[in-house]
């Protein structure tokens, strides 16, 4: 028995797509958003053996193959269970995820079925798990060095003042690492939870700068790295939140301090401009370059994911938490404001900030 025609018109008002399946198994009636997720658009639609394109007359068998989808309809058409499943697929590289909802259509022995895209909720729980995997395992390595140095200074080394004095030595270094994590952390939620408040107040960007170029001198001094200004002569008040702005620069000009060449030089250059267009106003960029080894373009992308390192080793030996980016992409978002990051293997690399004037 076939399911009345008001059924075809509901659905054709539903903003999720919709389909409707009879007792046959063939599609009788779909939407506009159905059509284009499961045929695609016009010109992409592969015609099946009858030569139809879209979905009104087809198996649903030769639209919705996924075993565990197939087991839930049937079970609807049949007995009259409603169900939901998953329903995956992946479009032009990337994964999508709708839950579908399938119930009996009274008692015409048709199914509605209804599919709500779900992505960002499946991509949000994916990134939770990973930001707890990676905070476990950042957790892991120190403790298990502290554990193990524990264990030999109660033991064998117990009377040794040279072994102690190396391992407790190592031991305040992991402890610092930890530290580190957790302040990041914390700065990486804070910042998160402020995110969508526009900074209210306004602050004296070069003189922040310069602040933050002084309190680094000692870092730039101890790899011989000469720090080089241009356009911090005049004084250029922006609308801002002060402690977050100096958390960017401290970041950025301690990453070109550690990964630029030693011996070398790290150069700040601030210009004003009458019109950025990532901003679509005025705006000032302020470009961060040092002279160390480049990144590889394919990894550029992901400089901003939290604990993404190119070198783990060299970063985690060097005080890196693998949060400093992070931390700063959040930051300029609340500012209204973008990085951009041009690199070339040998050539160093160049870290630009665009903050809006007003």
């Amino acid at each position: 028995m076939a399911e009345p025609m008001d059924a075809r018109a509901f659905i054709d008002l539903l903003p999720l797509p919709a389909m409707l399946v009879d007792q046959e198994r063939f599609i009788s009636g779909a939407n506009g958003p159905a059509t284009r997720l499961l045929a695609g658009p016009p010109q992409e639609r592969a015609a099946d053996a009858s030569g139809r394109t879209g979905l009104t007359g087809r198996h649903y068998l030769s639209v919705l193959r996924q075993p565990a989808i197939v087991e839930r309809i049937e079970a609807c058409l049949e007995q009259g269970r409603r169900g939901t499943a998953r329903f995956t697929r992946q479009l032009a590289g990337e994964r999508q995820e709708f839950r579908l909802s399938m119930a009996p259509l009274g008692e015409t022995g048709a199914a509605l079925l209804i599919f709500e895209d779900i992505t960002p909720f499946a991509e949000a729980r994916r990134m939770r798990s990973e930001f707890v995997a990676n905070v476990s395992h950042e957790l892991r390595t120190p403790l298990t060095a502290l554990q193990g140095f524990i264990e030999t200074l109660q033991g064998p080394a117990r009377d040794d003042p040279a072994a102690r004095a190396r391992f407790l030595e190592i031991m305040a270094r992991e402890a610092g690492r930890m530290d580190r994590l957790i302040e990041d952390l914390l700065s990486l939620s804070r910042v998160e939870d402020r995110e969508s408040q526009r900074p209210r107040g306004r602050v004296e960007l070069c003189a922040l700068i310069g602040e933050q170029i002084a309190a680094l001198e000692p870092a730039a001094a101890a790899r011989a790295v000469r720090i080089r200004t241009e356009g911090l002569a005049e004084p250029l008040e922006i609308p801002g939140d002060g402690d977050q702005l100096r958390q960017v620069f401290a970041n950025l000009l301690d990453n070109a301090i550690k990964y630029g060449a030693e011996g070398g030089e790290v150069c700040l250059r601030l210009h004003r401009r009458d019109y950025i267009t990532a901003l679509r106003g005025p705006g000032v960029e302020i470009d961060i370059t040092d002279q160390g080894e480049g990144i590889p373009a394919h990894q550029i992308g992901r400089l901003t994911e939290r604990f993404y390192r190119i070198d783990k080793h060299r970063s985690r030996d060097m005080g890196g938490t693998g949060l400093g980016l992070a931390i700063v992409k959040h930051i300029l978002n609340r500012h209204r404001g973008r990085l951009r990051i041009a690199s070339e293997p040998g050539r160093g690399s160049t870290f630009s900030v665009l903050l809006p004037l007003g």
